[in-house]
């Protein structure tokens, strides 16, 4: 757990300005439903999320992009796979680890799909009848 931590402060640190839309996803700090969220104020924002995840969390990476696929508010761009080294912190050896990045793009849809999912937030709000 300690080398995806490190990974992931390596990553937020970095000066790389096309990097500003990367969600670095981990399968045990957040709920699914967070991650997906996120990824579509990042596609408000920037027109494209990179979602990344290594090992374990790969998985709900791909769980995330497929929702944000299946609900037509993303397309695939890219998806890169990779092999990063990391130390073992517990023998202290090096280990390798799996990685994934998946590029997601706006589609066309994106604007007006958001705008209803508002509106809906927005009708509830104003004290419409709430069905638990």
């Amino acid at each position: 757990m300690e080398e995806i931590t490190e990974a992931v402060h390596n990553i937020s640190i970095s000066n790389d300005p096309h990097k500003k839309n990367r969600i670095q996803v981990s399968n045990t700090k957040k709920p699914l439903f967070f991650y997906v969220n996120l990824a579509k104020r990042y596609m408000q924002q920037h027109n494209e999320v990179e979602l990344s995840a290594l090992g374990m969390a790969i998985a709900t990476v791909v769980t995330i992009a497929e929702i944000l696929k299946n609900n037509g508010f993303a397309v695939e761009k890219k998806i890169m796979t990779s092999t990063v080294d990391m130390k073992d912190e517990s023998r202290g050896r090096p280990i390798q680890k799996a990685k994934i990045e998946i590029l997601l793009g706006k589609t066309d849809k994106f604007d007006e799909l958001m705008a209803a999912a508002a509106e809906e937030r927005g009708e509830v709000a104003d004290g419409e009848e709430q069905h638990s």
